[in-house]
Parts: C-alpha cells; sequence; structure tokens
C-alpha cells in the first residue's frame, strides 16, 4: 500500500470515530433535553419528536404538496397549449403571467410583506439585477422587448420561487426556443439526490434536536465539547436545508421546467461541506447571484487588480441586500477579515512553481493547514453566534406558539443540572459588558467573552486543538476526493 493509501486509511478512520463521538453525544443530548426545547412537534418516525423550529425549513416541507402542484400545472399548461395553439413567445408570456399572478395572490402575506422594509429592498435588489441583464445582455429582435413579456420576466413562478437568476434575453428567447437540455438520466440522478437528502433531513429532524438547542439557549449550560456538537451540528442542519432547497428546484427544472421549456442554471453546483476556503464557498453558495456580484460588482471595481479592496464593497452590498441591520454589516466585514489574509496567502503560494516531492508534500499539508484554519475560524465564529441568538429567543419562542408548534410546559432549567456550568457561564456574560456593541452578525458582544470565557480554559482548550485538528483531517479528505474526482463538481 502507498503512503497516500495509508493516509487515506488513517484519515478515514479517524472521520468515522469522530462521527460515532458527535451521533452519540448528539442522541444523548436530544433525549435528555427533549421536555425543555422549544419547537418540537409530534413526528411520523415512531414516536420521535420532530425538530421544526426553523420557518425556513417548517414552510418549505409543509408547502411541498402546493409547490408540485403549482409546477405539475406549470408543465400541463405548456405542454398542451404551445403545441395546440402554436403559441411562441408572447402568447406564451401571456400565458404565464396570468398564472403566475394567480399564485402569487395566493401566497400568504405575498403582497402585505412588500410593505416591510427588508422585504422591498430585497425585492427592488431582485428587480434590478434582472433589469441589468436585460439591459446589458447581447441584444434580441425589437419585437421581443415588450411590456407583457418583461412582466412575464419579472413575475414567472418558477424563477420567482425559486431564486436561480437568468437574464432576460436568455428567459425570452427560449420562450421562442423552448430548451430541452436534461436528459431523462440526469433528471433520475436529480430526483435521487433530493429524494436522499430529503430523507436524511428527515432524520436529522426527529433524532437530532439542534436547531432547537440553538433557539431554546440550553446550549450555554453544557460542556465545551457538547457546544462545539451542537455549533457543527446546526450548521450541518441549515446546510441540509439549503440543499433540500436547492435541489428541489433543479428537480423541478429537469422534471417540469424541462417540458415548459426554460433553463436556468443550478444554484448550487458543488456540495458547500467540501469547500475549504472562503473564495470556494461564495462561489457555489447561490451561484446564479455570485455570478450577477462578478458580472456588474467585482469586474467594474476593478476585478482581481483590486481583490483586497473590492471584497469589502461586494460584501457589504450583499449585507444590505439582505437588510438594512448593523450586525450584517458586521457579518459581511468579518467575512472581509477573513477572507483578506486567505486571498494574500493564495496569491503568494500561487507565485511558487513546485515540481520535486518534498515541495508538493510541504504545500499539500500547508493547504491542509490554512483550509483547517479557515474552517476553524468560520467554525469559532458559528459557535459564538449561538450566544448572539440567545437575545432572540423569546420572540422566536413567541413566533412558535402563533405558528402552532407544541412547546414544552417546562422552561426552567435545575441547578443540579447545570453545575458549575451555569456560575462559569454567568461569570464569563457578567464579564463581557463593556464590549462594543458592533461586534458582528455572528459575533455578539456576549459572545465574544463568553467564547474567551468558556473555551480558554482547561476543560476548552483540549476541544479547540480537537476543533483544529478535525478540520485538517476533513480538509485532507477532500484534498484526496478532488484528485480521485477531478472532473466531477465536489
Amino acid at each position: 500500500m502507498t503512503l497516500k493509501g495509508v493516509e487515506l486509511m488513517l484519515l478515514v478512520l479517524y472521520a468515522l470515530v469522530f462521527y460515532a463521538i458527535v451521533i452519540h453525544r448528539s442522541l444523548q443530548l436530544s433525549h435528555r433535553y427533549s421536555e425543555k426545547l422549544y419547537g418540537l412537534r409530534a413526528g411520523w418516525i415512531g414516536d420521535r419528536l420532530n425538530d421544526v423550529s426553523d420557518a425556513q425549513w417548517r414552510n418549505f416541507r409543509g408547502n411541498l404538496p402546493v409547490l408540485t402542484t403549482v409546477f405539475v400545472v406549470f408543465s400541463l399548461v405548456a405542454y398542451t397549449l404551445r403545441p395546440t395553439f402554436r403559441l411562441n413567445g408572447r402568447g406564451m408570456s401571456i400565458v404565464w403571467s396570468f398564472i403566475s399572478f394567480a399564485y402569487l395572490s395566493y401566497l400568504h402575506g405575498a403582497w402585505s410583506s412588500c410593505g416591510l422594509f427588508s422585504c422591498s429592498i430585497l425585492w427592488i435588489c431582485c428587480v434590478a439585477l434582472r433589469m441589468n441583464d436585460a439591459a446589458t445582455e447581447k441584444s434580441l429582435q425589437i419585437d421581443k422587448y415588450s411590456f407583457m413579456m418583461y412582466l412575464c420576466y419579472l413575475v414567472y413562478a418558477p424563477l420567482y420561487i425559486a431564486g436561480p437568476i437568468v437574464s432576460f434575453n436568455a428567459f425570452a428567447s427560449q420562450l421562442d426556443t423552448p430548451q430541452k437540455n436534461f436528459s431523462l438520466r440526469s433528471v433520475a440522478w436529480y430526483g435521487l439526490r433530493w429524494a436522499l437528502s430529503f430523507c436524511l433531513m428527515e432524520m436529522i429532524t426527529h433524532w437530532f434536536y439542534y436547531n432547537a438547542f440553538v433557539i431554546s439557549g440550553l446550549w450555554k449550560y453544557l460542556s465545551p465539547l457538547e457546544v462545539f456538537i451542537i455549533g457543527y451540528g446546526s450548521k450541518f442542519y441549515v446546510a441540509e436545508i439549503s440543499v433540500d432547497m436547492a435541489l428541489f428546484p433543479v428537480l423541478v427544472i429537469g422534471i417540469f421546467w424541462n417540458v415548459g421549456g426554460v433553463e436556468v442554471p443550478e444554484n448550487m453546483p458543488k456540495c458547500i461541506n467540501n469547500c475549504y476556503n472562503l473564495e470556494s464557498f461564495w462561489k457555489n453558495w447561490h451561484a446564479s447571484f455570485n455570478k450577477w456580484l462578478v458580472r456588474y460588482m467585482y469586474i467594474p471595481l476593478g476585478g482581481s487588480k483590486k481583490k483586497l479592496l473590492n471584497v469589502w464593497v461586494i460584501f457589504t452590498f450583499v449585507a444590505i441586500w439582505h437588510d438594512l441591520e448593523w450586525k450584517l454589516l458586521s457579518w459581511a466585514w468579518l467575512t472581509c477579515l477573513f477572507f483578506v489574509p486567505e486571498l494574500i496567502v493564495k496569491s503568494a503560494v500561487a507565485k511558487f512553481q513546485v515540481n520535486n516531492a518534498c515541495g508538493k508534500f510541504i504545500l499539500r499539508e500547508f493547504g491542509a493547514v490554512s483550509g483547517a484554519i479557515t474552517i476553524s475560524c468560520l467554525m469559532v465564529v458559528d459557535l459564538v453566534e449561538l450566544v448572539e441568538r440567545e437575545s432572540t429567543k423569546m420572540g422566536l419562542a413567541n413566533a412558535l406558539r402563533h405558528d402552532s408548534i407544541a412547546l414544552p410546559s417546562q422552561h426552567s432549567i435545575q441547578q443540579d443540572e447545570v453545575g458549575s456550568s451555569l456560575e462559569k457561564t454567568e461569570k464569563g456574560i457578567a464579564g463581557g459588558k463593556k464590549v462594543a456593541n458592533l461586534v458582528g452578525y455572528v459575533i455578539g458582544p456576549s459572545g465574544i467573552n463568553w467564547f474567551i470565557t468558556r473555551f480558554l480554559q482547561k476543560d476548552g482548550l483540549p476541544v479547540l486543538g480537537g476543533m483544529f485538528t478535525t478540520f485538517y483531517v476533513g480538509t485532507k479528505l477532500m484534498f484526496h476526493i478532488r484528485e480521485a474526482f477531478p472532473d466531477e463538481k465536489r
């Protein structure tokens, strides 16, 4: 067996042990505190409770029948009306506009929410993205530019719901010449991926109550190792939600939109858990939005020549695009703070040409350590995010009550359950009163001091070391996957 083979075997063994520990402790925590967590209700797997505390997942899961029905209707209309009446782009735009407006009027709060600033600015930005695309794409024939066609482009229900950005010219041309680039094999593969992802998500929410721990605030009374497990699990939870919600429209594109004839880009072309640097992560997270940012902001601001400066402008815009809040602006600036060193190191390493085995080994190890540092920094930020979320716990709990989700009758924490952890946590939070208010989207004013107090102790330092080692191993495994499948989008 080669050295790489031995290394791979050891890495896989470490990963198996790590996940065995995480799964075992997660099951213990979920069982022990299930009566004190917000957002749990009766599930359909045995007698397990189901964690539906995340509003995004709860709404997506609950509206799957409606979404499926809408896309089936779109498909049937496209399949029957287009050939029967020989509708071209203009005729189909009228049909799509009518159906889209009918569906949007059905959506609960679809019109009233437009009065909220956060929704308004988000909608305005989305419209602006499409308007810019329409103005700068290669010109179509003049008769293709009409008010009805543009209105159809703005409210076309599949794009309105799923979110991928496609230019007006591409959309209009496909109404005249429907695209059929999806094969039966690719559709079946997307369907299998989505079914497996959905089943995995259901298993996670029935056995591991990560998000419920986050919004309930019980993690503050746990050991550093258990806090890390909750933080790691909650990030996997969010990633799995994103995968499910990203794959569903792709599946719909293959099955239904292929009939409708409108092809759009995949919004998550690479598994985000296989991104060990920030640049790769942001290229594959909402890829169509990233493409727009590169085209209309990154390149006009100077591109790679001024990369260290224009990332600050771009991430500030992204924060405002989500909502005008200090915590989002802080999140953007903290992301840039991590991003700039990575860009500098990658630029410096790219100038070295290594041809011998020793140099390649050193460069590979340096890349693994750098990846582990990047992931560890982001994980630390995610851990202290839990402290910031605690400040909104009561508001979330009230929202859950109004959403007809069963809440436990008891939420008080007994002193014998928290022990000395409660005293240490309270002292740590009390000592952080003088920290600046503007700290970040995921790092709250109490979060910084709590993290330092809790993790930079005798029982916390080994957890930080283990966390770094784990992410180092994970990065090395990603290297092996990349080398084994060089042509795959992984």
